[in-house]
């Protein structure tokens, strides 16, 4: 039996290297990797191991390779002295500002335990409200994905064969049949579809490079986005849940209000909420109230916010009423996603209707026209 059982072939160096480079760059650490670390190292410190032990235990249960790895430069930091949250700030992709404040914060209030508490129920819900969108995202993009390639097909295979039959009348089309003729006649060559999609794919580029290049053209894209009629709804309850959720944890891991107000505006995704808060940030450093400053934006921050975060300065429970908002954009947000669908599925089938009628008038008017005549 010992003879069959062969040690395992040790990597060669180039192997490892190569093992190393694919990790690091294909590998992802995903949300439910990092609260299943924080949760389960949580338990292990209420109880009662160490924090060398905990990570020496964890960084055998993780599978994942990549995370097994930071978890091994985390152990070798701690032991060299460092503090915990020191450590994790090498790793601002792993972990983000906000967690690394609430452990620090933690660790010179000595309630670690607390604060890792406080992060992966931040983590949960910050998870799950990420999920809700990308749930109610899927039904529409694949209706729209399977409507533009119906359309596609239809333009370039099926409807050729229709108009070719237009071009031997010797009447006058009618202006719908002319476009559509001349549509399919140029979406029926090779070449100039390659062109369209061509031209297609450098305009998304060129949209997405300067989205992430200019902050103007950022700007002005998401003040747009604030301002749609559906859409815009929920970006801002998206804004607010978040902005609510982080600023309520960070408070009540006694970070000063200052440094908490400026992470939270980083957790905004709307670059519009992002430099308000930014801006309310130096005005607190004045003396402004939180919710005097937020005042000044009524377009973005609700009555209902200023309001309940003036009680919570007054009442001195300013994290707890946050929190209260929190749950309530959240739930918001989650009620709007579940009916997604059926607010978009009307707009979907007009949609539809446009398309398919359109060419329906285009190939029965010349035919109309030509019984007309007879």
């Amino acid at each position: 039996m010992s003879a069959k059982k062969k040690k395992q072939r040790e990597l060669s160096a180039f192997e490892k290297k190569m093992n190393d480079f694919f990790i690091e760059n294909f590998t992802k650490i995903k949300v439910i990797d990092k609260v299943f670390f924080l949760e389960h190292l949580n338990t292990m410190l209420s109880a009662g191991l160490s924090l060398m032990e905990s990570l020496d235990v964890l960084g055998k249960e993780i599978e994942n390779e990549k995370l097994k790895k930071v978890i091994e430069q985390i152990k070798k930091g701690v032991e060299s002295g460092s503090q915990l949250s020191e450590v994790l700030a090498l790793y601002p992709k792993v972990f983000p500002e906000i967690y690394v404040k609430m452990i620090s914060s933690g660790e010179m209030s000595g309630k670690l335990e607390e604060s890792l508490g406080q992060v992966v129920d931040q983590m949960k819900k910050n998870y799950e409200l990420t999920s809700t969108i990308k749930g109610a995202m899927i039904y529409p993009i694949v209706i729209l994905v399977v409507i533009s390639i119906v359309g596609i097909v239809m333009v370039t295979f099926v409807l050729p064969k229709i108009t070719i039959l237009f071009k031997d009348i010797d009447t006058e089309l009618p202006l719908p049949t002319k476009v559509l003729v001349a549509v399919t006649d140029f979406m029926s060559k090779p070449l100039n579809v390659t062109l369209v999609l061509g031209i297609l794919f450098f305009s998304i580029s060129l949209f997405v490079y300067s989205l992430k290049k200019s902050l103007n053209f950022k700007r002005i894209i998401h003040k747009l986005n604030i301002n749609l009629p559906i859409a815009g709804k929920i970006i801002k309850q998206i804004n607010l849940a978040r902005f609510s959720l982080t600023l309520s944890s960070l408070l009540k891991s006694t970070i000063p209000i200052v440094e908490a107000v400026d992470i939270s505006s980083e957790i905004c995704s709307n670059m519009i909420y992002r430099e308000a808060l930014k801006k309310s940030t130096e005005k607190i450093k004045q003396g402004i109230p939180l919710s005097q400053t937020l005042n000044e934006y009524d377009d973005i921050f609700p009555p209902m916010v200023t309001e309940m975060i003036m009680v919570g300065e007054r009442t001195g429970e300013i994290d707890k009423l946050l929190y209260e908002l929190s749950k309530f954009y959240s739930n918001e947000v989650d009620k709007t996603m579940k009916n997604f669908s059926t607010i978009i599925e009307p707009a979907i089938i007009l949609l539809l209707g446009l398309g398919v009628g359109g060419i329906a008038v285009a190939v029965v008017m010349p035919m109309y026209s030509l019984t007309q005549n007879f």
